[in-house]
């Protein structure tokens, strides 16, 4: 008897086909941006005469002055940070701390003086250091003042004021208290329970250099694009809101330094960049541009979410606002001993 293989049930629809029509309909780049520069080609005249306006030439004007300014040194911080996360072991940091942590707090908050990193390198190095068995409370404050007081960000700062030199020096008190007040007030108050340590390294199974230009890409595309929208809402405030209105928040001193802190959060500019958008605020006092520089690498968006994503939620809805309010307070008082 001639056995015959049974035929395949018949589904009334061949996958090969479904996924070659999903693919037809997919628009690829090229084809985007195609569609755009035809776009762009018929409609010269409105973008020309769109740009030519006086209030556009002034966007651009401050919008390529930001950036110029700012981009060097964002890529020199990006590299050093991708250096030192990549070839620096972070049990050199562990072997480096006094054992006891409220000497451990200051000595870590210190460090960040000498080991230049950003906000996006600074979570994870300090992610490493708690799983490595460094007192959180010291790594935590290593996590604030790294991206702060380190010599990139200082010199950035020193080139965006040269009418205002004090302003390093109160960009860099002003973040080393604060970085060691959290310290010690996490070592005081904090609880085991509300810091979930890192399950693993950054870099684990990838080789060094792999690593480092992974760190590379990842950091200029992640922070690149904060700077963006930071020069664009610098650029914003100075040549679209009405003189009167930044005027009127300026000229009270509660009112501008709240509204520059918030703006640093919601902002999230990369601590590289972000004095060049500070000194674009000329509306605004000394002290109000400075709770911007120390708010913005310690408490913004981004850094909310990477620090609920390496140590959890628990711990981020309560070490943010507490940094926040300490940012703010500080920034005050320094500003009025110092500018």
């Amino acid at each position: 008897m001639a056995i015959t293989k049974a035929a395949p049930p018949q589904t009334g629809e061949d996958p090969g086909r479904s996924g070659r029509e999903a693919e037809a309909r997919r628009l690829s780049s090229p084809l985007v941006l195609t569609l755009l520069l035809v776009l762009g080609v018929l409609a010269q005249d409105p973008i020309r005469g769109a740009l030519g306006a006086p209030v556009m030439q002034s966007w651009m004007t401050v919008f390529v002055a930001v950036m110029v300014q700012a981009l060097p040194f964002l890529v020199l911080g990006v590299l050093l940070s991708a250096a030192i996360a990549v070839f620096v072991p972070p049990s050199f940091f562990a072997r480096a701390l006094p054992k006891r942590p409220a000497l451990a707090v200051p000595v870590a908050g210190a460090a960040g003086a000498v080991l230049p990193g950003c906000e996006c390198a600074s979570v994870p190095v300090a992610g490493a250091l708690v799983r490595r068995g460094v007192t959180p409370a010291a790594a935590l404050a290593f996590l604030l003042s790294a991206p702060a007081i380190n010599p990139i960000v200082l010199t950035a700062t020193a080139v965006a004021f040269p009418g205002n030199p004090e302003m390093v020096l109160a960009r860099f008190v002003a973040s080393l208290l604060v970085a060691c007040a959290m310290g010690w007030l996490w070592q005081r108050l904090g609880r085991a329970d509300w810091l979930r340590p890192p399950a693993r390294a950054s870099y684990d199974g990838q080789g060094r250099g792999v690593a480092f230009w992974g760190s590379v890409r990842h950091d200029v595309m992640h922070a690149g694009g904060f700077l963006v929208v930071g020069a664009m809402a610098a650029a914003t405030l100075k040549a679209v809101v009405p003189e009167g209105w930044l005027r009127m928040a300026a000229d009270h001193p509660f009112v501008s330094v709240l509204a520059l802190a918030i703006l640093a959060v919601l902002l999230s500019i990369c601590s590289e960049a972000d004095a060049f958008v500070a000194a674009s605020l000329s509306q605004f006092s000394l002290t109000a541009r400075l709770a911007f520089l120390v708010v913005g690498p310690m408490v913004d968006l981004k850094l909310f979410a990477m620090q609920a994503g390496t140590f959890g939620r628990g711990f981020a809805v309560r070490f943010a606002p507490a940094t926040f309010v300490l940012a703010v307070a500080v920034s005050v008082l320094t500003g009025a001993v110092l500018l």
